[in-house]
């Protein structure tokens, strides 16, 4: 392998680590929840899981847009327009407080669709509690990725993998106090939990504030030097490029939901092995994710300098990681899947058709893995807008299809609704990856020409 090869791959592996332990961080603060709520009472563990969905599906878009930071920062970084960068975050940190506005009103109007999509009366109110708690923290949560997307834009990982290890530190003794009762404080239950959640995720932000603003590795910036007020060119820019992003992740997440939502109506054993498996794959997932969004900066950086080697170096080194690790990922599941099984039930019926889920989530880990890594390296490029329909195409007018068709027309149940997952994500990584190495092969130019 060249040295310049074995450089890049260094570089990414650096980058990505850290956001790899912030994502697992993120993912086991959801584990928290779910403990701390199944300790409280089965009504109490329902309401939250129903309540973290309906959570987890509105903040999607609100990320994806705000995706639109890491690129652009990585690019001005690259080109040595870094006086820029300050200007920037200050409109992307105005945006952030609008989109977190817009997800705390709708968590607070989100009754009614606890009402639309037929949750028992038994659930609803706990739930609605727990998301009225819960949007309290929607501001913060849109300000702290703002941040967290600056940083990372410069290539200074770091923060993410503190802070998020911070935020989960903090969740456990908070939400168990609030929950249950503690420091004076009678107990909330689900509400109390939202109201956790909602607290560290604004020490999160308020912490990464003062960091930036007193960090000498951030002094040249000077991102909070001034009060800039909110400009409609710059903000423009940011939604232009970001919300294609946002709809794409909202269209993976929302496969991923409907699927569970039709399993659930396929028998306990089914929703109980299909959470144990899905639990699994998500965790796996973060390791991709995390040398996409590495992959992100340094093409980024690339296109700044003008460097196309540099962009298709950067994209050869994060597919190069991701194989390596979605071979071992793979491994793992296929021949650890009925011991890892046991570990999460005693039940034949569960851990049995758990294990055969595995097998499947094992199959998808390439293209898991490559889909995750592709976009990352296309919105490297600012290339948003034909990977949101791609992500559109392979996952509902392909994936969901087929996975309906052979989960319950054929009767193949959650096995069938797995193919489709399958299915989809093969065809997102064909697209995406197809995508990404045109663009690169064509030169800059090319990159110019498709974002525009």
């Amino acid at each position: 392998m060249p040295a310049a090869a074995r450089r890049e791959i260094r570089s990414t592996v650096l980058l990505a680590f850290p956001l790899v332990v912030g994502q697992l961080s993120s993912i086991f603060m959801n584990v928290i929840d779910t403990l701390l709520a199944g300790h409280h009472s089965a009504q109490t563990l329902a309401a939250v899981a129903v309540g973290s969905a309906v959570w987890s599906m509105a903040l999607l878009i609100i990320i994806g847009v705000l995706m639109a930071v890491p690129p652009s920062v990585s690019q001005l970084n690259g080109a040595s327009r870094r006086d820029e960068i300050g200007p920037l975050f200050r409109q992307a940190l105005w945006l952030a407080a609008l989109l977190g506005g817009v997800l705390f009103a709708l968590m607070r109007c989100s009754g009614w669709l606890l009402i639309a999509i037929g949750i028992d009366d038994s659930v609803r109110p706990e739930a609605l509690r727990f998301l009225l708690a819960i949007s309290w923290g929607a501001p913060a949560l849109a300000m702290y990725f703002c941040c967290r997307y600056v940083s990372e834009g410069v290539a200074w990982t770091l923060p993410t993998m503190l802070f998020g290890i911070a935020g989960l530190l903090l969740l456990a003794p908070l939400g168990y106090g609030l929950m249950f009762g503690a420091f004076g404080i009678p107990p909330m239950g689900a509400a109390g939990l939202g109201y956790a959640t909602a607290t560290v995720l604004w020490l999160q932000v308020l912490g990464f504030l003062v960091y930036l603003g007193r960090s000498p590795r951030f002094a040249e910036l000077a991102l909070l030097r001034r009060l800039d007020w909110p400009r409609w060119r710059p903000q423009w820019e940011l939604l232009r490029l970001g919300l294609p992003m946002g709809v794409a992740v909202f269209m993976e997440g929302g496969l991923f939901v409907a699927t569970a939502l039709i399993i659930g109506t396929m028998g306990t054993v089914a929703v109980a092995a299909h959470q144990i498996a899905i639990n699994l794959a998500s965790v796996t997932f973060m390791i991709p994710l995390g040398v996409g969004m590495a992959t992100t900066v340094r093409v980024g950086h690339a296109v700044g300098r003008g460097d196309i080697d540099g962009v298709r170096g950067a994209g050869r080194a994060g597919y190069t990681i991701t194989l390596a690790t979605q071979l071992l990922s793979a491994c793992v599941l296929l021949f650890g899947a009925g011991f890892i099984a046991r570990l999460y039930t005693a039940d034949a019926a569960v851990y049995t058709l758990a294990a055969t889920l595995m097998v499947y989530a094992a199959a998808f880990q390439f293209s898991d893995g490559l889909q995750a890594l592709s976009a990352g390296a296309l919105r490297g490029l600012k290339d948003t807008r034909v990977p949101m329909f791609y992500t559109a195409f392979a996952y509902w007018a392909v994936g969901m299809p087929i996975g309906w068709w052979m989960g319950k027309v054929q009767g193949q149940g959650a096995e069938g609704m797995w193919w489709g997952l399958i299915v989809g994500l093969s065809m997102a990584a064909l697209l995406l990856t197809t995508r990404f190495w045109r663009l690169a092969g064509r030169g800059l130019s090319a990159v110019a020409t498709a974002r525009v």
